[in-house]
């Protein structure tokens, strides 16, 4: 395995699929072997621009191909029937070498286009016999035409073309390439692209991604999944009418945005990854969201959907202020460009005077859900929804400052930062079956998984019996933290959640451990390379906002990178006791490109900041207290 790419050699039956996208469609490819040793091959393909009739959340074009996709290859004329797979890799590509009975190996190489509405697969046939053989490849020449009335844009053309067919000759050792391309166009629309040309792409965007933000730590594992995690998070962004929106995927949610997913989960990552689509898409989803500001303070809805054009809102306000303001805030420091701070700021206001107005005579926010929407009770105020407006206003004050507001309005976010944490203790303080934590609402006796939200917005009060209850047999099992004790359904994002809230609570040690395994497992187990949405609902979707709290769990979990100023930050990068060394390299926020250096130095740890190999900053560290870096003037 190396970092950014894993091979499974195949030993025995397993099925898998896997989800990537480019800017104008998504693939769910189902790949495997099945009980005989035989290919698994699926290709379902998405065109989240080919809207459908009704055009609400789940409008996007979805067409699987099946056997129509596959092109028919002949071997001295006889037809392959059978590939046996001996090796599969996923690298940003999904890379299928079988064997064959005709002595040829083929090998299969799938990849989304990172501009057009295409899935390209490339096709490689080698001759591993000791004499020549005759190939003749026979093109699926697939068409399927959708009704006219069906479809927001009229009729649209799903197609599967490929760029050679015919009979060859191939000596011993010789290959013969091949592509094959799936499409979905408008009427009138027509793509002359190269499948190799598309393949170099694909390859220079991962590249450039494995070059940003780079994990360096003695843990394999851990650096290979932060970069898949990285890819994951930054390639499911579609460039809509209503501009660049990252979706969730899974066959689902796309050319959308949620207040959750987006505003909440990687919004706030983008500036750390510098990737300029997907910073580019952050501002746009909050300018989205802005468009729903009103003097009667109704909530903005928790989903602008379609291309922009329509909402959803079918669980009323989620919190969703909350994850607007704080998603906004935390954005808005680590991108550090004051021009667009100042452009968000409104929003945030009205965000947090929102939820000002929502708070009880108890003095918590109340809200009618959380971001699971129902499915389980969250009371009429929730834990949640007053964590994240604690961090908004924590972060909302710090933006201010940075932008020369009132010494008036900072000091009464700082403020009311306070009293609400104050009120949390009171109104969510509990005993839950002998641990000192939290009660997720008001009437609420079960454990939750999201008690572990105020670890991660730096409230540590309750931290011996919520890590307690998070890692007990009530909530922790195999594949991460249970939404609810007693029942067996898991979401990847409370686990993140919690894995992040352990480790900027100071529990490396113990939260490396669960980590490594939660890491392990997502990486190379049965399900990969992601993590996943949720299970048993979803069938554990590769949604892509999930990858992008994987990767906080190391900037601002691992290094405890929480940002103060458009050029400042604290961190607090610990260091776990079997490691002498980590470090994140490239890291794109605070309009600097910078690497951040840990080293065991005795009893204390050497944190040092560095830009272009130039040492700026270094301190000997002795793990208490957040160290305050500034990159003004740099």
């Amino acid at each position: 395995m190396d970092q950014g790419e894993i091979q499974w050699q195949v030993e025995g039956p397993h099925k898998d699929h896997l989800e990537f996208s480019g800017e104008m469609v998504s693939g769910i490819i189902t790949y495997g072997v099945n009980s005989s040793g035989n290919l698994i091959l699926d290709r379902k393909v998405i065109w989240p621009m080919l809207r459908t009739i009704p055009n609400d959340t789940h409008a996007s074009l979805i067409h699987n191909f099946g056997q129509n996709g596959n092109a028919i290859i002949w071997v001295n004329g006889r037809s392959i029937n059978v590939e046996r797979p001996t090796r599969i890799k996923l690298d940003g590509t999904l890379n299928i070498l079988s064997e064959t009975d005709q002595g040829i190996t083929i090998e299969h190489t799938l990849f989304p286009s990172t501009t057009h509405p295409l899935i390209h697969e490339l096709v490689t046939i080698t001759n591993t016999r000791t004499d020549s053989v005759e190939i003749e490849i026979q093109s699926p020449n697939y068409t399927y035409v959708t009704d006219f009335d069906k479809g927001v844009y009229g009729q649209y053309t799903l197609e599967v073309k490929a760029n050679k067919s015919g009979d060859f000759t191939l000596g011993p050792g010789d290959n013969i390439l091949f592509s094959l391309q799936y499409s979905g166009r408008r009427e009138g629309q027509l793509f002359d692209v190269s499948t190799t040309d598309e393949l170099q792409k694909r390859r220079q965007l991962v590249a450039s991604l494995n070059k940003s933000l780079v994990l360096e730590s003695p843990e394999h594992i851990l650096n290979s999944m932060f970069e898949f995690a990285k890819l994951r998070g930054a390639e499911s962004i579609f460039n809509t009418k209503g501009g660049y929106m990252h979706g969730p995927g899974g066959s689902r949610y796309y050319a959308a945005i949620w207040a959750n997913d987006q505003a909440e989960y990687i919004n706030p990552f983008f500036p750390f990854l510098g990737y300029s689509t997907g910073n580019e898409s952050a501002i746009n989803s909050f300018r989205h969201f802005a468009r729903f500001m009103n003097e009667r303070y109704e909530p903005i809805p928790s989903s602008i959907i379609a291309e922009g054009t329509d909402i959803w809102n079918g669980a009323g306000d989620r919190g969703d202020q909350a994850m607007i303001a704080y998603g906004a805030a935390r954005f808005a420091l680590a991108y550090g460009e004051p021009q667009t701070a100042e452009e968000l700021f409104p929003l945030i206001e009205w965000c947090l005077e929102y939820l000002y107005r929502k708070t009880n005579s108890e003095g918590v926010v109340e809200s009618d859900s959380d971001e699971l929407e129902g499915r389980f009770p969250a009371g009429s105020a929730n834990l949640n929804t007053n964590m994240l407006t604690y961090a908004g206003l924590i972060s909302a004050a710090d933006l201010a400052e940075a932008l020369g507001k009132r010494e008036g309005l900072i000091n009464k976010y700082r403020d009311r930062a306070n009293q609400l944490r104050k009120n949390v203790e009171r109104y969510f303080g509990a005993n839950m079956h002998g641990f000192e934590t939290y009660k997720y609402f008001k009437e609420n006796v079960k454990l939750r998984a999201w008690i572990c939200v105020p670890l991660a917005m730096g409230i540590f009060e309750r931290k011996p019996g919520t890590i307690d209850a998070l890692l007990s047999s009530y909530l922790w099992n195999e594949n991460g933290v249970y939404s609810e004790e007693g029942n067996t359904t898991f979401w990847d994002r409370a686990t993140l959640y919690a894995f992040r809230g352990l480790l900027f609570a100071g529990e490396v040690d113990t939260a490396m451990k669960y980590l490594l395994y939660y890491s392990r497992k997502r990486l190379l187990g049965d399900h990969v390379p992601y993590a996943v949405e949720a299970w048993p609902e979803g069938n554990q979707r590769h949604l892509s906002a999930e990858s992008g709290l994987y990767c906080r769990v190391i900037t601002e979990g691992l290094f405890g990178i929480e940002p103060v100023g458009f050029r400042k930050f604290r961190c607090a990068p610990r260091l776990p006791s079997e490691w002498n060394h980590m470090a994140l390299r490239h890291i794109k926020a605070f309009g600097n490109d910078f690497d951040i250096d840990v080293k065991r130095t005795g009893q204390n740890t050497q944190v040092s900041v560095k830009i272009q190999d130039k040492e700026i900053f270094k301190i000997d560290w002795d793990g208490v207290d957040p160290i305050d870096i500034d990159l003004s003037g740099i």
